[in-house]
C-alpha cells in the first residue's frame, strides 16, 4: 500500500504545484489583458479586433531563432562548466566521476524540475549516485555546496545590479507602492518568521531527549553527516582558482543567454546590457519560486523589469512567453528526454574509478 500512496502524494504536490504556477501566469495574463484592450480602446480599435492571445502568437511566429539557437548553446555551455565545477566536488570524497554522467545528469535535473519544483537537485543526485556508485547522502552534499555557491553568486549579481541601477529601480519602486505599505509589510514578514522560528525551536528544545533516541533522528543524523562530508569538499578542492572561474563562466552565461534573448524580438532589441542584467536577476527571483520552471513567477517579474525601461506591458508579456516557451520549457524538455535516454545506454558497461 505504501507505493500506490507515495505515489498519489507526488501526484498531488505536482498538481499542486503546477496550478500554483497556472494562477499566477493567468493573473499575469488577465492583467495584462485588461490595459491591452485599454490601450485598444484608446487607439480606436475594436475590441474583437484586439487579442493579446493572437499578438503574443504573432511575435513567435516573427521571433528570430537564431538568437535563440545561440542561446542554447550558451545553455550547453554554462552546463559544461557546471558539470566540470560539481565534479571537482566528487573527487576529494575519493571517486572518479564521469564528465559525461555529471553533464547529463545535471540536465536531467532541470528536466525533473519541470515537473516538481527544486526536485531535480535530488534526481541528478540519485543518477549521480547510482551510475558512479556514490553513496547518495554524500553526493547531495556536494549539490548542497553547488548551491550555496549559487546563491552566494545570484546575490552578488543582484547586488551589481541595484548598485547600476539604484535609481530607476527605487523610482519604480515609489510609483507602485507607498513607503507605508513597504514598511508595514516588511515589519510583519519578520515578525510572524520571527514566531515560527521560535515555536519551532521550543517544540525541539521540550522534546529533544525523546527525539535522540528515535530511529527516525538516528537516520537524519546519518544522512546529515553524509551530506557534512559532502559539504566539507569546498575546503579540499585541488583548483579553487579553477572553481571559481567555472563559477563565474555559469553566470555570466545565464545572463549572456537573456541579453541573447532580447535580439531575438523587436521592441527589445535595443536594449543595453545593463538592462538585460537587471531583467535576469528579476527572472531569476521568479524562478526560485516554487512553481515548474518558474511558470507565472517569471513571466512576471521579467515583465515588470522590461517595464521599468519602456517596453509596454504586452510586449514584455511576449518577450517572457517567448523566452519561457523556447528555453524554459522546450529546451529542458529536448535536452532532458536526450539526457533521460542516453544516460542507460553509456553506463551499461561501466565501472565507477575511484
Amino acid at each position: 500500500m505504501k507505493k500506490p500512496k507515495k505515489i498519489l502524494g507526488t501526484l498531488l504536490k505536482f498538481i499542486l504545484f503546477l496550478s500554483i504556477g497556472l494562477v499566477i501566469f493567468y493573473l499575469v495574463y488577465r492583467n495584462q489583458n485588461t490595459a491591452y484592450l485599454a490601450q485598444c480602446a484608446q487607439d480606436g480599435i475594436p475590441a474583437e479586433e484586439c487579442s493579446l492571445v493572437e499578438k503574443v502568437l504573432t511575435d513567435f511566429r516573427n521571433a528570430n531563432y537564431l538568437w535563440i539557437l545561440m542561446v542554447l548553446l550558451a545553455f550547453l555551455v554554462s552546463n559544461v562548466s557546471r558539470a566540470i565545477r560539481w565534479n571537482m566536488l566528487i573527487r576529494p570524497l575519493g571517486y572518479q566521476p564521469r564528465f559525461t554522467n555529471a553533464f547529463l545528469t545535471i540536465i536531467l535535473g532541470y528536466f525533473a524540475n519541470l515537473g516538481f519544483p527544486r526536485i531535480g537537485e535530488v534526481v541528478r543526485a540519485s543518477a549521480m549516485a547510482q551510475y558512479e556508485h556514490i553513496p547518495v547522502q554524500k553526493v547531495m552534499g556536494t549539490v548542497v555546496v553547488d548551491r550555496i555557491v549559487d546563491v552566494l553568486s545570484i546575490l552578488l549579481l543582484t547586488s551589481l545590479a541595484l548598485f547600476l541601477e539604484f535609481d530607476t529601480i527605487l523610482q519604480f519602486i515609489n510609483e507602485q507602492v507607498s513607503l507605508e505599505e513597504k514598511v508595514g509589510s516588511l515589519t510583519n514578514l519578520i515578525l510572524w518568521a520571527g514566531l515560527l522560528f521560535l515555536v519551532v525551536a521550543a517544540l525541539f528544545w521540550s522534546f529533544r531527549q525523546k527525539l535522540v533516541n528515535t530511529a527516525i533522528y538516528k537516520k537524519i543524523l546519518h544522512i546529515i553527516q553524509g551530506f557534512w562530508q559532502g559539504i566539507q569538499t569546498i575546503v579540499k578542492l585541488d583548483r579553487p582558482l579553477v572553481f571559481i572561474l567555472h563559477s563565474v563562466n555559469i553566470w555570466f552565461m545565464y545572463y549572456f543567454m537573456t541579453y541573447l534573448c532580447f535580439f531575438a524580438f523587436a521592441p527589445t532589441a535595443h536594449l543595453s546590457p545593463v538592462v538585460a542584467l537587471v531583467v535576469f536577476i528579476f527572472g531569476a527571483w521568479g524562478i526560485v519560486v516554487p512553481a515548474p520552471g518558474g511558470m507565472g513567477t517569471y513571466h512576471f517579474m521579467t515583465q515588470t523589469a522590461l517595464m521599468m525601461y519602456g517596453v509596454s506591458g504586452e510586449d514584455g508579456f511576449s518577450w517572457a512567453n517567448i523566452t519561457f516557451f523556447s528555453l524554459q520549457l522546450g529546451v529542458n524538455i529536448f535536452v532532458g528526454l536526450v539526457a533521460l535516454l542516453l544516460l542507460p545506454l553509456i553506463n551499461r558497461n561501466y565501472s565507477p574509478k575511484t
